[in-house]
């Protein structure tokens, strides 16, 4: 019996190792860059990172990223000066471009667009609006020296807060236990395909299943309230965004907001045109492509989605100028 178990465990032993190495020669999963806040309190990477971002259980999306001296996923170090011209992109995954090769980034699709430009992308997974004006604000000597910058706004989840602080959730993650997990790959793996979250849920669900029936049982909303519901969270957000411009800044000369007008309420866009706030839209070209311009599985931009983004971008500056 004991000789059993001592086989078992060493063949269990092997299992495990022959599939560390098959997930590392495939790139099965995911490489995780390290992250950290920096004198200003900006949360960023750690720079000089290089490795490749997967999607899916399958590698259905395979893409290799490279956090610069900045820390930043960027084919470029970031040297903004008078002499020449350069463009900022500001925001969140979206703009950050692990789901693509750093080399083909929205950004380099801009300066093949346009002569002479350099574009810095300031893209980070979780930034939002607080975040994002915090970024320029504690770099404000750079940002000065960069002719245009565009900030991905999302109305939906950007506005939530009229102050930016540090967010302690995602810093947690970088805790060294938490690090030298990640470099298992076959545990990342399983964590990936979600064949861990049953058992990461199991506390929760035991905690709903001993609940009282009353409280298992949400009020379902009218539909005067939840209107009513909905316009009190809009105007909580669009004072959250006052909030923020007048306490960190805005060029509106420099500045230009990147948003889905499809997905924003009219409230708000009327309030950005009556105040000089310029924007772009993306939802109409988005909505007319004969391609898709999202990824299947996490709805990011694919390479026809960036190469719109980019247009548009391109086509806004021309007109500025």
């Amino acid at each position: 019996m004991k000789k059993l178990f001592l086989k078992c465990f060493m063949y269990a032993i092997l299992v495990i190792i022959a599939l560390e190495l098959y997930i590392r020669v495939f790139h099965l999963t995911k490489d995780y860059p390290s992250r950290y806040i920096d004198e200003y309190g900006v949360e960023k990477w750690m720079p000089n990172q290089s490795g490749f971002s997967v999607t899916g259980n399958r590698r259905q999306n395979f893409s290799e990223y490279h956090i610069n001296n900045s820390g930043f996923n960027s084919y470029r170090e970031y040297q903004p000066s008078n002499d020449k011209v350069e463009i900022g992109l500001v925001g969140d995954s979206f703009i950050e471009g692990f789901h693509q090769n750093y080399y083909n980034s929205i950004g380099k699709k801009i300066e093949k667009r346009l002569n002479s430009v350099e574009v810095y992308e300031f893209g980070y997974a979780g930034y939002d609006f607080a975040d994002q004006l915090h970024l320029v604000h504690s770099y404000k000597e750079e940002f000065d020296l960069i002719d245009f910058v565009a900030f991905g706004l999302k109305f939906e989840n950007d506005l939530y807060r009229a102050e930016y602080k540090i967010v302690d959730d995602r810093m947690k993650l970088e805790s060294t236990l938490y690090k030298n997990l990640r470099k298992i790959k076959v545990l990342a793996y399983v964590q990936n395909i979600g064949a861990l979250d049953p058992l990461r849920n199991l506390p929760v669900r035991l905690l709903t299943f001993f609940k009282e029936e009353s409280k298992k049982t949400d009020k379902k909303l009218t539909e005067e309230e939840r209107f009513i519901v909905e316009s009190d969270t809009q105007l909580k957000k669009l004072n959250n965004f006052k909030s923020l411009v007048s306490l960190y800044g805005y060029d509106k000369e420099r500045y230009v907001l990147l948003l889905d007008k499809k997905k924003t309420p009219d409230k708000f866009i009327g309030y950005l045109e009556a105040n000089g706030f310029a924007y772009i839209d993306f939802s109409e070209d988005m909505d007319n492509s004969k391609l898709p311009t999202t990824l299947i599985y996490d709805k990011h931009w694919n390479d026809r989605g960036r190469a719109i983004i980019a247009k548009l971008i391109t086509r806004y500056l021309k007109s500025k100028v």
